[in-house]
């Protein structure tokens, strides 16, 4: 079954990943009642980080917004995960948090965390519209540029 979603990313030429494993000994998502909120993710594809470093400095910004997005596509794979395979079963993004690696003084952690914004908005419509939080942060889990979690509400209790 593909869902609205899954055919949205296809029109846009990106796909979800074909898996997305921890890094750490937490779970990747947790349902309650119609809410799942999910673990931050990082840039990562296939085991390998897609952008490292500080962004503004060994990574430019358009390259950590693009990585945000990764974050966002993996945070659609466990949030499948979470729906029990039916992404049809999302209602509307609540909130996204951005974790962007940079230097002190950075400024530019909003336009990063639009690279995973932009996508939810683009796959959701007014129903990706979320409240967000975009911070600089000194370091991430394998030296990668973003992280990004967020909180989804369903359309119903599973």
């Amino acid at each position: 079954m593909t869902s609205t979603i899954e055919r949205r990313l296809l029109e846009l030429g990106l796909s979800l990943p074909g898996s997305c494993v921890s890094r750490g000994r937490f779970l990747p998502w947790i349902r309650s009642d119609r809410l799942v909120l999910l673990a931050g993710q990082i840039c990562e594809r296939d085991g390998t980080i897609t952008a490292k470093g500080r962004a503004g400095e060994e990574v430019t910004v358009e390259r950590a917004r693009e990585a945000a997005r990764d974050c966002a596509l993996n945070l659609l794979f466990h949030l499948r995960d979470a729906c029990d395979g039916d992404l049809d079963l999302v209602g509307r993004c609540l909130r996204v948090g951005v974790f962007v690696n940079a230097p002190p003084g950075f400024a530019d952690s909003p336009s990063v965390g639009n690279g995973a914004s932009d996508l939810l908005i683009d796959l959701l419509g007014d129903a990706g519209r979320h409240v967000r939080t975009a911070v600089g942060v000194s370091a991430l889990p394998g030296n990668a540029v973003v992280e990004v979690d967020a909180i989804f509400e369903l359309n119903r209790t599973l």
